[in-house]
């Protein structure tokens, strides 16, 4: 057993920045622990930014390479957390930039937590009747519409969690701007699904689709190795 491996019910030994210079220092288990740590939220964001399982699985494990041969030019200015992220949604925006999918992918089936507090995000959709079905998909498809830099920042913003502030590190941008892309985004949604609004009388007004938590959100574990996700494999 690796030596950063969690004993008993305690957490993970050793922080972020402990395992991610134990492994520029020559340790050949120190970034497969910090992966395991937070290869969940690095999936889900992947996922829902690219809209795609192959797609994701790819970019993820691009970023993850490349998280590893730079882990060395670390500085330190930022969470390695949010330097992870960073590395995600740029091989995910790079993928997207290049394919040029991101107004005709989907987002696949995502997972409810219905408001609950510390209830778990992961596993199969829920079946659900019909109607709520095809409303979710419209939903999945006018998210995936969206601009890529829009959709990276309402992904992390609204269905992530994590502060503008945060957004703005992982994004290398200012606030402002993650604001903007935010305002501009939830606009273009609010007009590509304002036909689902029921019983609004203001024919001008449609609620967010996208409301995120608002409580920071904290690193997920994973028993995973580091390893290209499944395409199979249930989004976290």
């Amino acid at each position: 057993m690796s030596r950063w491996s969690a004993t008993g019910d305690g957490p993970p030994a050793g922080s972020d920045l402990e395992l991610l210079r134990a492994h520029v220092a020559g340790d050949r288990d120190a970034f497969t622990e910090l992966f395991h740590r937070h290869r969940d939220r690095l999936w889900a964001v992947a996922l829902r930014t690219i809209g795609d399982r192959e797609e994701a699985a790819d970019a993820l494990q691009d970023a993850m390479l490349s998280a590893h041969r730079a882990a060395a030019r670390f500085r330190g200015d930022s969470a390695v957390t949010t330097w992870l992220h960073r590395i995600v949604v740029n091989a995910c925006l790079d993928r997207m930039r290049r394919r040029q999918t991101h107004a005709t992918v989907p987002l696949p089936d995502g997972v409810h937590t219905d408001g609950e507090p510390g209830r778990h995000t992961g596993g199969v959709e829920p079946a659900a009747p019909a109607p709520d079905h095809d409303t979710a998909l419209v939903v999945r498809q006018a998210l995936a519409a969206l601009p890529a830099e829009q959709r990276a920042a309402l992904v992390l913003v609204d269905v992530q969690g994590y502060p503008v502030a945060e957004v703005a590190r992982i994004l290398d941008v200012a606030e402002g701007t993650v604001k903007s892309r935010c305002a501009r985004g939830r606009a273009r949604l609010a007009v590509l699904l304002g036909h689902l609004r029921t019983g609004a009388d203001d024919a001008g007004h449609v609620p967010r689709v996208t409301a995120g938590n608002r409580r920071r959100p904290e690193g997920v574990g994973s028993s995973s190795g580091l390893t290209r996700p499944d395409a199979s494999q249930e989004e976290p």
